[in-house]
């Protein structure tokens, strides 16, 4: 049985300035965005370093904003047009992956044709094998935060749960760590995946498909141990979650690209 260690979510204190580990967090995803990045623009007939170091810029812009914006208009609207101010508060979490993929969709639409002047797909390919990196750092920044956790089961539960304060209920209890189940699957596994596919010959678009497809898989199974946010709840007779909901469109654009991409057969190395 493990048991939650209760991290402080601030990694730094000097005075009034405070640095938390989900900050941290985003830095390291993004550290590893860009050395892996670097890496792989070797390889690249389109790619160069300067070209990484300048996506990152963007596409963190488009994370953090379209993370936010996501989380607020697709989980608590109400909650945000009291509290405005809340908004601005990303430390404490609240981050959409779905808010923050739209984010970076229109940062590479505009990399791609004002930037590099290339297909969108040269760019989206590229930076679907990094997005895991990121997705794991986050993941565990949701853990270490202490959110996000999965159902409580009665008892004290089995070898994949959690023994873990709950302040709703006053006591100590079982639950899914799904943070880390997340981290696991949409973040080292996903990138194990996406590392071995681009290691050969594929057709162009096929990686962001790839990507697409197997994340929507994966966070659609996860969302069965999760607790929905507060306050939607489940969404249909008492399992929908909004990640679900948002994760349905993922695999099947996914797939549908995936055959059109193979089928166009414009291969890239």
């Amino acid at each position: 049985m493990w048991i939650y260690p209760d991290i402080n979510p601030i990694a730094i204190a000097l005075g009034p300035l405070q640095i938390h580990w989900y900050g941290i967090m985003y830095l390291l995803g993004f550290l590893g965005f860009w050395l892996l990045g670097t890496r792989e623009a070797k390889r690249s007939q389109y790619w160069t370093a300067d070209y990484v170091s300048d996506f990152l810029f963007f596409g963190a812009l488009g994370v953090m904003i379209g993370g936010r914006l996501g989380h607020i208009f697709f989980y608590d609207p109400g909650y945000y047009i009291n509290n405005p101010w809340a908004i601005l508060k990303v430390w404490e979490g609240g981050m959409s992956f779905h808010g923050g993929l739209l984010g970076v969709t229109l940062a590479m639409f505009w990399f791609a044709r004002k930037k590099m002047k290339v297909s969108i797909f040269v760019v989206s390919d590229f930076v679907a094998l990094m997005v895991p990196i990121g997705l794991f750092f986050g993941r565990i920044g949701n853990f270490i935060n202490g959110e996000l956790w999965g159902r409580t089961v009665e008892g004290m539960g089995n070898q994949l749960t959690m023994r873990v304060y709950d302040s709703q209920l006053g006591e100590v209890v079982s639950k899914y760590p799904t943070q880390l189940l997340e981290a696991f699957l949409e973040g080292l596994v996903l990138l194990v995946i996406l590392y071995i596919y681009t290691r050969q010959k594929r057709a162009l678009g096929t990686t962001t498909a790839l990507f697409l497809t197997v994340y929507g898989v994966f966070r659609f199974l996860i969302e069965f141990y999760k607790v929905p946010e507060e306050p939607l709840g489940y969404l249909f007779d008492g399992w929908l979650t909004m990640g679900q909901v948002l994760s349905i469109p993922m695999i099947i654009i996914g797939g549908a690209m995936f055959i059109w991409a193979t089928k166009r057969a414009v291969f890239q190395k």
